[in-house]
C-alpha cells in the first residue's frame, strides 16, 4: 500500500472538485480525503495500490468540469496513518 499526497492548485474550490475527487476515489476503491485549505488549494491524500493511485493523479489532474487545475504538487509515501475510506474534509 501506498500513499499519494497533493496540493493541487488553480480554481479547485467552489467548483465540485471535491466531490469531483470523492467520486473517482471510491470508483477506484481508494481510501483517504480531499479539503480545501484556507489558501484557496486543495490537500489530497489517497491509499491504495500504486497502479491505481497512478490512475487517481489523472483525475486530479484533470478536475471536474468547472474546475482549472494549474497544478499539482504530488508526494509519494508510506503511509502514517490508515484511512478505511474516502471522505470530504470540512
Amino acid at each position: 500500500m501506498m500513499e499519494l499526497y497533493c496540493i493541487v492548485s488553480g480554481q479547485v474550490q467552489g467548483v465540485r472538485y471535491r466531490t469531483y475527487l470523492e467520486n473517482a476515489a471510491t470508483e477506484l476503491k481508494l481510501s483517504g480525503f480531499v479539503r480545501n485549505l484556507g489558501d484557496g488549494t486543495v490537500e489530497v491524500c489517497a491509499q491504495g495500490e500504486m497502479d491505481v493511485l497512478k490512475s487517481f493523479i489523472e483525475y486530479i489532474n484533470e478536475g471536474s468540469l468547472q474546475a482549472r487545475v494549474d497544478g499539482v504538487d504530488a508526494t509519494w509515501r508510506t503511509p502514517r496513518t490508515t484511512y478505511y475510506e474516502f471522505s470530504v474534509l470540512h
